[in-house]
């Protein structure tokens, strides 16, 4: 049986002892673990969850985000992490949209949610999840805790495990339905790329509301890891808890490490533990890669692919082709191979294979393939499309296995990990009084690997300024989507015989030089 909560048994069972979350003067082991989620999972059902019920959560990373990951499960309910990036009018959209009944939140957004509140027609309870005072119109968490443990509710194979929304290209972010099957199951798929030996000790400083570091919480459970958590990067605080428990494995996407590995006191801490790193969102520059390696000597460095739909890897380019010269020099530039189970092709615009070489859009299969977007049949059909996950991403397939990435399909810009959908933005802008015509696309970036651009054709006898722009963005949508950069013109943006805006024609200027579309 696939389930996340068998995992737990299972590492309570066979690890009791072991550590299993550390988080500043917090510690347990797993059969603690286990048994404070079972009591977790009774003080849900004293709140009225039940069977597919979903539990939401806001919050940034903790001992307690883990305990919420599994609880809920354990509950029989569907677990909806919410990104902490987002704004209030998106919030309060993943929450309506989900249908979630309960939400857990900590300091940092207490007041947040309580400013939208009332616009959270389906939301039963809120429950603070941090120590200290409680605010006005919360459970305390402990409260929940205090309730008597309860069985495992059973949940497994293709039983809804969590929701987890992702951008839309239509500007309306979509709830991925992932079941026990898919995220379990592509945690096995997984693991023999990678490897991992029972009792590591693992970092979390990615956000535990992305479905990458969600990924590394269920290989953690799956071997019994010791896991430390940080409630956010911070390269300094990222060194020190390295050296400090002699971590062996960490995530991070590409911004992160480049932040890492060219910090100022970067060699001032034993960071020799480390052994494994995975990254992914973007593939890794050459000069980071290299830095990299100089900096931490003794770690393996994994490239993960993939996306939310497919829970989330579908292929990995493992250590030994992180070099730029040799036997495997250019292989840097893949995105590695297929993982075990996952069927991949690279189809045109018929749904038939392409070539080798030949560029199209990549294709999967496998059992880690989401069950399909909540209340969207319609995008669910074109997604799933003759059985196979389109991903939106254009590449090819070398000889050997070996997918390249060189464009995306979809309209989306992959900002610092973040997935960034153009129609967002727009909507966005398009609501400022001033704003005529616009177009946003992604253009090259050393820090963020790219970057959010903006387009714009002001109205006549008006002129808005970058800062009007970006400032009334920030009011609509999160901050990572809005743009970093505004250029504006008086004519027309170029339109194709269809009246769409050519944006390729407006991107290539930017990408001069470049031997891949997307960064």
């Amino acid at each position: 049986m696939f389930s996340m909560t068998q995992l737990v048994r299972r590492a309570a069972q066979n690890h009791g002892g072991v550590l299993a979350t550390h988080d500043g003067n917090r510690s347990q082991t797993w059969a603690q673990f286990s048994e404070r989620i079972a009591r977790f999972a009774g003080g849900l059902h004293k709140l009225g969850v039940g069977a597919g019920d979903r539990v939401a959560i806001l919050a940034l990373n903790s001992d307690r985000y883990m305990e919420f990951m599994f609880g809920v499960p354990w509950a029989g309910a569907v677990f909806v992490p919410v990104n902490t990036r987002l704004a209030g009018p998106e919030i309060a959209y993943w929450l309506k949209d989900s249908g979630s009944k309960v939400l857990l939140v900590d300091g940092n957004f207490a007041a947040g949610v309580a400013a939208i509140r009332d616009q959270l027609e389906s939301l039963e309870q809120l429950v603070f999840i941090d120590d200290g005072a409680v605010p006005e119109g919360c459970v305390p968490y402990a409260e929940l805790l205090s309730a008597p443990a309860v069985p495992d509710a059973g949940r497994g194979d293709d039983d809804l495990a969590g929701l987890f929304y992702t951008g839309g290209t239509t500007g309306r972010s979509k709830g991925v339905m992932l079941s026990h099957r898919n995220l379990v199951g592509n945690v096995f798929q997984t693991l023999p790329v990678i490897g991992s030996k029972e009792g590591e000790r693992t970092l979390h400083v990615a956000p535990m509301f992305h479905i990458a570091d969600g990924f590394m919480c269920i290989i953690a459970a799956a071997m019994a890891h010791e896991n430390y958590i940080l409630p956010a990067f911070e390269p300094l605080a990222t060194m020190r808890a390295i050296a400090e428990h002699r971590i062996d494995r960490v995530l991070m996407v590409p911004t992160m490490i480049n932040m890492f590995v060219h910090h100022e006191q970067v060699g001032d801490h034993d960071l020799s533990s480390l052994r494994t790193v995975v990254y992914g969102a973007s593939p890794m520059p050459e000069a980071v890669i290299t830095r990299a390696l100089e900096v931490l000597p003794d770690a393996q460095f994994f490239q993960a692919y993939g996306q939310t739909e497919a829970s989330p890897i579908l292929t990995v380019l493992r250590p030994e082709y992180h070099t730029i010269e040799g036997e495997h020099a250019g292989k840097l530039k893949s995105a590695g191979r297929s993982v075990l189970g996952v069927d991949l092709a690279v189809l045109d615009d018929d749904g038939n294979e392409v070539a080798l070489g030949t560029v199209g859009e990549i294709c999967a299969k496998g059992p880690n393939v989401m069950l399909g977007y909540r209340n969207l049949d319609e995008q669910t059909r074109e997604a799933l499309k003759d059985g196979w996950l389109h991903t939106g991403d254009g590449g090819y397939l070398d000889e050997d296995g070996f997918l390249f990435i060189v464009d995306r399909v979809k309209d989306m810009i992959v900002s610092g990990g973040e997935n960034v959908f153009s129609a967002e933005v727009e909507n966005a802008i398009y609501q400022h009084p001033d704003v005529d015509q616009c177009a946003v696309v992604g253009i090259p970036s050393d820090k963020w690997g790219e970057q959010v651009h903006a387009i714009i054709v002001p109205k006549p006898g008006t002129a808005p300024t970058e800062e009007s722009i970006i400032t009334f963005c920030r009011e609509q949508i999160a901050g990572f989507k809005c743009p970093r950069s505004i250029v504006f013109r008086d004519e027309p943006l170029p339109l194709s015989g269809a009246g769409k805006i050519l944006k390729n024609e407006l991107r290539a200027p930017y990408w001069e030089g470049v031997d891949r579309a997307v960064n």
